[in-house]
């Protein structure tokens, strides 16, 4: 017996380091995410996102949005063979709010416990999801994408605190004769966008301090998705009822709050495979291990019938068809007299960025991750402020125009909002067109020769003309015209431009 019983303690031993080993490397993993994909949302100089932009383009939402099959199929696979390993090792929002369920642990230990599904609401935040989709609602996809939620905080929160440490060393480099940084100009791009960032970061972080994974298991849509999947996987935590005592360790740590211990019973569907509960269990009672296709017990709900199958299917259903169906400014010039800022001119029609397509193609694809308005170098990039479409990125002219020789947006768009192009794209695609105004041009205000617009245009698409007072105003060829506002940009004329670009609902070749 005392031989039986020793040999039991050794495999219990064992057992407990295997699991200690899947938990660091979970942790070690998800580390190792975090730190791949945050920087694509703060580093300038494209360097990061040459070699990880595909961190971006693995989220489930961009590749779903994107028809990326093999993205989308990796990744059902992976929650096929390991759970939802994806929420807690891919997903950066997943693995922000486990660093706040850590630091909440840290002030009270054992504080979780065991609650029913929420299975209608779970389906319903998926529903909205895909009628939002269909409808091309993109300000509610935006909101639920999770993916998305952490660029913008990202972008608007911690990218200014980026940039001010990057001019720092700039400034120290520069009186050491040192060239290896270099200062760049920052502007908050829209306090909508740092409002919702602020909010969504303060709610999530709340949630997850007090209660763990309650969003990811609650309001994701991608959650809800992939936890349909994970009830099948082939690889699950499972609970040995003979060595279980009932200590409640497991359910009381478990950030899912999915273990009931009273059944001896775990919600896969819910469960991130984070490996926390088979850590604390000091009796071997639960190990990480070949199930084979048994599935877990399906959740239920107050009626205690099984609906999540059927919501799941007609919501897949929804989701497949609206896939388908969507398939500081500057104050100085040249440091000595002091400028007004320019206004943003009335236009009729929103700018899309060059690959966009067109505006519809952008609405349908864009989740308002802010990945391109933080890659654009020349500030061209802005999230728009209307309810429809709040958040998604248009060009505006009054800091930069859209140089012919970069491509960033379309380089690091992981939805296919704004498709892949390459320069000579670029310099046949037509956007928009320039517009002139009369009243605002300075040699009919001042009295003076200009030609500043003619001068920058890339495409020749604009020529001055000769007046009958002797002075040359600008006429535009809308035909050669591609809409990229370096015209706007360097108007002198001030508050508006004499000359600004009015956008393309479709956009062109020519």
């Amino acid at each position: 017996m005392a031989l039986n019983d020793k040999s039991d303690s050794q495999n219990n031993i064992k057992k407990g380091n295997t699991n200690k080993r899947l938990k660091i490397l979970r942790r070690l993993l998800a580390i190792i995410s975090i730190f791949l994909i945050t920087p694509l949302f703060l580093d300038f100089t494209g360097t990061w996102q040459t070699y990880f932009g595909w961190m971006a383009k693995i989220q489930f939402l961009p590749a779903l949005l994107s028809l990326n099959i093999l993205a989308l199929s990796a990744l059902i696979i992976l929650t096929l063979l390991l759970g939802r390993l994806y929420c807690s090792v891919i997903c950066p929002l997943g693995i922000m709010q486990d660093g706040f369920g850590w630091l909440g642990r840290k002030a009270k230990k054992n504080r979780y416990s065991y609650s029913k599904p929420l299975t209608i609401l779970r389906y319903s935040f998926l529903l909205i999801m895909a009628i939002a989709i269909i409808a091309g609602i993109s300000s509610m996809v935006v909101i639920l994408a999770p993916y998305s939620a952490y660029g913008r905080i990202v972008s608007s929160m911690l990218k200014p605190a980026w940039i001010w440490g990057n001019n720092i060393l700039a400034s120290w480099a520069e009186q050491h004769q040192s060239y290896a940084f270099y200062t760049v100009e920052y502007w908050q791009n829209g306090y909508g966008v740092l409002t919702v960032a602020s909010v969504t970061l303060i709610i999530l972080a709340i949630l997850a301090w007090r209660n763990g994974r309650t969003y990811c298991n609650t309001i994701c849509p991608v959650g809800t998705v992939l936890g349909f999947f994970s009830r099948f996987a082939l690889f699950r935590v499972v609970i040995d009822k003979s060595k279980c005592v009932d200590c409640k360790l497991c359910s009381r740590n478990c950030k899912s709050s999915c273990i009931d211990i009273s059944r001896h019973e775990i919600d896969h569907s819910r469960c991130v495979a984070c490996f926390d509960c088979i850590g604390k269990c000091n009796k071997g009672a639960l190990s990480f291990k070949y199930v084979g296709v048994k599935h877990a017990p399906a959740a239920e709900d107050k009626d205690g019938i099984d609906n999540s199958r059927r919501q799941f299917l007609s919501t897949v259903a929804i989701a497949g068809t609206a896939t388908a169906l969507s398939a500081a400014d500057k104050t100085v010039d040249g440091g000595l007299a002091a400028i007004e800022d320019k206004k943003i001119p009335e236009r009729k029609t929103r700018i899309a960025p060059p690959g966009a397509i067109s505006l519809r193609n952008l609405h349908k694809h864009c989740t308002a991750c802010q990945l391109c308005v933080s890659a654009c170098p020349n500030g061209v990039l802005r999230p728009m402020t209307d309810l429809e479409n709040f958040m998604q990125p248009e060009s505006s002219y009054e800091r930069g125009y859209c140089r012919p020789e970069c491509t960033r947006c379309s380089d690091v768009c992981p939805t296919g909002a704004i498709r892949p192009i390459d320069t000579a794209d670029k310099s046949s695609i037509q956007i928009g067109h320039a517009v002139w105004i009369k009243d605002n041009c300075v040699p009919l205000t001042d009295g003076v020769e200009c030609g500043n617009c003619a001068r920058h245009c890339p495409t020749g698409a604009i020529s001055m003309v000769e007046t009958e007072t002797g002075l040359k105003i600008p006429a535009v060829n809308t035909e050669r015209c591609i809409g990229c506002g370096a015209c706007e940009n360097l108007c002198p004329a001030r508050p508006f431009s004499a000359i600004y670009v009015e956008g393309h609902e479709n956009h062109r070749t020519i």
